[in-house]
């Protein structure tokens, strides 16, 4: 065996096209996931593109979970993936754990990819910080099971952040070496970053140099989908500014973290241009401009809102949608992780 694999060596993959992504099943999801995310998946669906969106609750219990909130967002999760125009007839929809083949593929992985290479993962070193020794060995061996995600449904384009281009690159290399270790060139594909157009990046509502995230304390930092329309008023109303106006060009948001969020979020919401936000709203204040943008927030998720809330209120519709689901992701990956034995040279009675 080789330790280091050139992604280009061997014939390129020549089977159907196919598109996974997943999100992780723990915390609210918000306004960046919606934008970034659940809105970026619908536009794929439909143009067409063959996707396979899981619940990724395999990776939530990198770190500790409550095990009944744990099957409540996962829920959720589903949720808001129905909710934001993904259609189950069109797309798979199904919670990680409850597809066999994940947690199979991911420990024949680990035996494929190197030591060395996992040692450069920055987001472990980010998420453990100064208490390496007391993280899961989970948390330092997902980039493994997120390669197999990808993998076992030989996904040819993943929808990724700039987080997660690293990681994207890992399953290249562990595809690369398993198909020069085994002598298959071209069995898994070396599956390529999608883009749809820069994804709005969307800052916390607190700090325009944070990520919106879902693990943040204060819960003024984000947009949950789940949040009613006076509940979003107020948090826009609250967001952090400054008291100059907003500038009439892009130059002069370059030094002002929380108005370029905000104006990145309207345009965002409203499909137009940061530009063309400035042309409605440059020289004026934020008292002006707030109301607008809660307005929008307001139109653009009262939808979705209202259906997840609607679906969390019926989890055996929810749960339906993920057995079948659950049921059409196997059919695609149990075949891949036995032809996969086979190769690795497992005992076949």
């Amino acid at each position: 065996m080789t330790d280091d694999v050139s992604p280009s060596s061997g014939p390129a993959y020549s089977g159907p096209r196919r598109i996974l992504s997943g999100i992780q099943a723990s915390g609210a999801l918000h306004l960046g996931n919606y934008l970034g995310a659940l809105k970026r998946f619908t536009a794929l669906q439909d143009q067409g593109a063959p996707c396979f969106l899981f619940v990724a609750d395999l990776h939530a219990i990198t770190v500790w979970q409550d095990p009944a909130l744990l099957t409540a967002q996962t829920r959720e999760i589903a949720a808001a993936y129905l909710a934001s125009g993904l259609d189950p007839a069109r797309s798979v929809i199904f919670p990680q754990s409850a597809v066999r083949a994940h947690s199979e593929l991911a420990w024949i992985l680990n035996c494929t990819a190197r030591l060395g290479w996992l040692d450069r993962m920055t987001q472990f070193k980010e998420k453990s910080g100064k208490h390496k020794e007391r993280s899961s060995v989970g948390l330092y061996t997902y980039p493994v099971l997120q390669a197999a995600d990808i993998l076992l449904y030989k996904a040819t384009e993943v929808p990724t952040g700039e987080d997660q281009k690293q990681h994207l690159e890992l399953t290249r290399d562990i595809a690369a070496k398993f198909n020069t270790d085994f002598g298959v060139p071209g069995f898994f594909p070396l599956p390529e970053p999608l883009t749809q157009g820069p994804a709005p990046r969307v800052m916390s509502l607190r700090d325009g140099s944070a990520k919106m995230s879902k693990s943040d304390p204060s819960d003024q930092s984000r947009i949950n989908l789940t949040d009613d329309a006076d509940t979003i008023v107020s948090k826009i109303k609250k967001a952090r500014t400054d008291p100059e106006p907003l500038p009439e060009t892009l130059d002069g948001l370059a030094e002002r973290a929380e108005a370029r969020n905000l104006v990145t979020l309207y345009a965002a919401l409203a499909d137009i241009s940061r530009e063309a936000v400035l042309e409605q709203f440059g020289g004026q204040g934020f008292g002006a401009f707030k109301p607008a943008l809660a307005d929008l927030a307001v139109q653009s998720l009262a939808p979705v809102t209202s259906e997840m809330r609607r679906l969390m209120a019926t989890p055996d519709e929810i749960d339906r949608v993920l057995k079948d689901g659950a049921e059409r992701a196997a059919a695609v990956a149990d075949p891949v992780v036995d032809e996969v034995k086979r190769i690795v040279g497992f005992w076949r009675g």
